[in-house]
């Protein structure tokens, strides 16, 4: 995968039930904005507060509703599960599958490598290593990387560990292998893509898409136009991230029209304080734009 992929949230209902139709919708808002793909059931998704059914069911509305290359989330704890979920998501026409660390355990790289090569063999659908340390407590080596990078079913990997060290490294041990390095850190787009990253997965690009495909479009011809975009979505980031994470994103994506829904419990509504500080953070960005 090359380019800018959406991790799209999942919409809910007040009631917390997840709303297809405005998934359906949701889709359609981001193919008119010039993305390059679309990742259902990431962090962003809330996929931790999803079942199994529930997963499934979002990876086959977002293959049905859209025309853009789809990298989905199958990543659980355990081998056997992610096989499962491996599978159907291939059935339900998904082009890739997101493999997140084997989490909850303490494994060895040794392990994590071992794993990702059992799944790679069986897979009909090319795998993405993805590590979120932050999330999952599992780091993932450049080294163990480098490892299965020669694979001929692991394509790539997203790299959310927020280090651009580790991303230049692996880079650097993967540079032989055909295998793409999404960065999945917003605050390290630009530098990311100077380095030789292929694209960036990124939850700031549910807000604004077409200013972050902006950025990964100018990177190749002139890339310190793309640093200085890139300067201007930094604070909006780390809002959406860090500050007031995916209530913060989605109350700031409804007020850009998009249909991002209510979030799932345990997660909370932004509260007035946070609405008004990314609001004057939002009415920022979108005045220092290009029309």
């Amino acid at each position: 995968m090359h380019g800018i992929g959406v991790p799209l949230v999942t919409p809910f209902t007040d009631s917390g039930a997840v709303d297809f139709d405005m998934l359906t919708e949701l889709v359609g808002w981001f193919e008119a904005r010039n993305v390059d793909f679309l990742v259902p059931c990431g962090s962003t998704s809330e996929v931790e507060l999803l079942t199994h059914e529930e997963r499934q069911a979002v990876i086959e509305t977002v293959c049905a509703a859209s025309s853009l290359p789809i990298l989905t989330g199958t990543g659980n704890p355990g081998l056997q599960e992610t096989k499962e979920a491996t599978k159907a998501a291939a059935r339900a026409g998904a082009d890739g599958a997101l493999v997140v660390t084997p989490y909850y355990y303490n494994h060895s790289q040794e392990a994590l490598a071992s794993y990702y090569r059992t799944l790679a063999d069986e897979s009909a659908l090319p795998v993405y290593l993805y590590a979120v340390p932050k999330f999952t407590g599992v780091s993932l080596t450049p080294e163990t990387a480098a490892t299965v990078a020669t694979h001929d079913n692991i394509a790539g990997m997203k790299d959310s560990s927020g280090s651009f060290e580790a991303i230049v490294r692996t880079i650097d041990r993967t540079e032989m292998a055909d295998f793409d390095l999404l960065v999945g850190s917003g605050s390290l787009l630009s530098q990311a893509l100077a380095a030789g990253a292929t694209g960036g997965v990124l939850a700031v690009a549910n807000l604004v898409p077409e200013l972050v495909a902006a950025v990964y479009e100018h990177s190749r011809d002139a890339p310190e136009h793309a640093r200085e975009q890139h300067r201007q979505l930094i604070e909006l980031n780390a809002a959406v991230t860090s500050e007031f994470g995916i209530p913060g994103l989605k109350w700031a994506m409804r007020q850009r029209g998009a249909p991002a829904g209510s979030v799932r419990q345990p997660h909370q509504p932004l509260q007035a304080t946070g609405q008004q500080r990314l609001q004057s953070l939002l009415d920022t960005v979108l005045a220092n734009s290009p029309s």
